[in-house]
């Protein structure tokens, strides 16, 4: 991080899979929710959370997405950022967004712990796909085919404009 006054980390979960989107020159974004617990509790002893929009970007010459390609929802990672302020002019009125930056991720779980997630999202999800198959109509007999005349079955004599060339 080149700015030691302009970073921090995050601790939280994911809320959703990463979103990856590709770049003209080879390079890619990437976007993610963490869910980061607040540092005080409310009056029914709760803590409360924030679900905190995340941007990485990773350059063309990394094979694949890097560290990102491994990140699932709900995963519990550590995300050390940077904040960069963006200003654009938007309906002739200047717009100022912050946007907080990604410069690393630090996975808090173990690759077991996260593909055993993994491995029941998959699985409830395959159980949810063979329920709705199962609850599908079944379909609608096709109609008999349509008996269709053959060129030569038809005598030339039937035509109303007589016989054709022999």
């Amino acid at each position: 991080m080149s700015n030691p006054r302009n970073n921090g980390q995050l601790i939280g979960r994911l809320a959703n899979d990463p979103k990856v989107f590709e770049n003209k020159d080879g390079s890619k974004k990437v976007l993610f929710t963490v869910f980061t617990d607040r540092a005080y509790t409310n009056a029914q002893n709760q803590r409360d959370s924030d679900a905190v929009p995340v941007e990485a970007f990773v350059r063309a010459q990394t094979q694949g997405l890097g560290p990102y390609a491994n990140v699932h929802r709900g995963d519990l990672v550590a995300v050390g950022f940077s904040l960069r302020m963006d200003r654009y002019a938007k309906g002739g009125e200047q717009v100022f967004d912050l946007k907080v930056i990604s410069e690393d991720i630090t996975f808090l779980e173990s690759r077991a712990t996260t593909q055993a997630r993994l491995a029941e999202r998959v699985t409830k999800a395959e159980a949810q796909n063979q329920n709705l198959q199962a609850q599908a109509p079944t379909p609608v007999a096709a109609a008999a085919p349509v008996a269709v005349a053959q060129a030569s079955a038809v005598q030339d004599e039937q035509l109303p404009f007589g016989p054709g060339p022999r």
